[in-house]
């Protein structure tokens, strides 16, 4: 008898397991979850460059993560339709950046509706990386 308590409380604990686990399985929205780590580097993104600052950003049910603006960043980054090149704009003609090589790096990588981003861009310099991302919310942390 105590055997058949301790079976049918073993049974019932994997079957409750199981389903936890199924239920954590399925995607956050009916696009797929989205959580990334964004960066600034300094340098070309080699291994041993800077990281100047970095921020966790997760777009599911709600915005959140360590990034200041995290709604503001979600909806942008999902106007990109997975195109983060979509991030970077003209630079702006009014604003004029000195011609000096320092670079700076911008990644982003996770999931992004439920695909695998590993994306990079690298700048001249800081003035042409805030004149290129204009203020996107995004890289405004």
């Amino acid at each position: 008898m105590r055997h058949h308590v301790i079976a049918v409380s073993a049974l019932g604990l994997l079957c409750l397991a199981g389903s936890t686990g199924l239920a954590e399985a399925q995607p956050a929205s009916a696009h797929g979850p989205s959580a990334m780590v964004f960066t600034v580097i300094q340098g070309s993104g080699a291994p041993t460059d800077a990281v100047l600052r970095a921020t966790t950003l997760s777009c599911a049910y709600t915005a959140e993560g360590t990034h200041p603006a995290p709604r503001e960043a979600c909806d942008a980054l999902n106007a990109t339709d997975g195109e983060l090149d979509r991030l970077l704009t003209a630079p702006d003609p009014s604003l004029a950046c000195p011609m000096y090589f320092d670079p700076v790096t911008v990644t982003a990588d996770g999931a992004l509706h439920g695909r695998r981003v590993a994306w990079e861009h690298t700048f001249s310099n800081p003035c042409v990386m805030s004149t290129s991302l204009n203020a996107n919310p995004v890289y405004a942390f």
